[in-house]
């Protein structure tokens, strides 16, 4: 850094670093794009801003490299055939094949489970309502150029998609939680214009139940998307939110709002993980979201879940 003007004297050459580091990432080149951020972090002066991002940033992505947990699993159970895997490899099939596998194994189980419950159509219109909102999380993690797995799904209860959050920031992290709902609502006003178009109310239901679906999900508590978003928002961002939920529980004369409202009332002033940069355009997203859901549920006929 200049003595003087405290300007950054290797500027272009950072730039171009984290331009090749953030392509290598795309591409899943994680060891790659490790180094250009080292060699990036040897250009910056040790206390500025920039170097602790990414030496947090690059702790992210040596993790991302670790095999996961249930990975030496899948090796154990792999190894007698490891000849045949080892082919497959070479006539290149990914080798995260067996996680693929438990995706759509779980996804054909999670249909199951709901057609039965519920009848073959909405069986399979609630569970694909679900994989798009979990896509809608895969989808926003792999264009950040950050490691994922596809969706899982656990019949009767819901899905995730698994990803590694070390060293990304916590307005990232917002976002991608915050992901998932937005594809559920657009998800949501699909199925709406096509019940407007043609008046089955089929898909009044469907687009009524995935929004609600997707509301539910944004209550700021716990492990639910809007409990994770919400580690992004100061205590008067978690207000704002908070005197949100409770307009558009009076306005949209919508219960579940004054959940999201309950929520952020506990997060406000009773959780203790308030972060030290809150993001505004978090609550900005998070609101505008928590509004499209409702004009969703809104204008659909029914009450509740609407189904029959």
């Amino acid at each position: 850094m200049c003595d003087q003007c405290h300007s950054l004297v290797h500027s272009e050459e950072l730039e171009r670093l984290a331009a090749e580091a953030k392509t290598l990432e795309a591409d899943g080149d994680l060891r790659q794009a490790r180094e250009r951020w080292l060699t990036a972090l040897q250009l910056l002066p040790p206390t500025s801003k920039q170097a602790g991002w990414i030496k947090q940033h690059t702790e992210g992505l040596e993790a991302a490299r670790l095999p996961a947990p249930g990975d030496d699993k899948w090796n154990r159970r792999l190894e007698p055939v490891s000849p045949i895997t080892g082919l497959a490899a070479k006539s290149g099939v990914p080798r995260t094949t067996p996680f693929k596998l438990t995706s759509l194994l779980s996804f054909a189980a999670f249909v199951a489970i709901y057609w039965a419950a519920t009848g073959m159509k909405f069986g399979i219109g609630l569970a694909v309502l679900i994989l798009i909102h979990e896509m809608g999380h895969f989808l926003d993690i792999k264009r950040r150029g950050l490691p994922a797995d596809m969706p899982v799904f656990l019949p009767g209860l819901g899905a995730y998609v698994r990803w590694r959050a070390l060293g990304v920031p916590i307005e990232t992290r917002a976002a991608i939680s915050l992901a998932g709902p937005l594809a559920g609502f657009l998800a949501s006003l699909a199925c709406a214009v096509v019940w407007w178009q043609t008046g089955n109310p089929f898909w009044a239901t469907l687009a009524r139940v995935g929004a609600t679906l997707n509301l539910l999900n944004l209550i700021p508590v716990w492990v639910l998307d809007g409990g994770q978003a919400a580690l992004a928002l100061s205590k008067t961002e978690r207000m704002v939110l908070l005197i949100a939920g409770v307009a558009l529980g009076l306005v949209l004369k919508q219960n579940m709002f004054f959940l999201v409202a309950l929520g952020a009332g506990y997060r406000a002033f009773f959780a203790g993980d308030i972060p030290a940069h809150p993001s505004r355009a978090t609550t900005a997203y998070f609101v505008a979201v928590l509004i499209a859901l409702g004009v969703i549920i809104r204008l659909m006929p029914g009450q509740g879940l609407g189904l029959q």
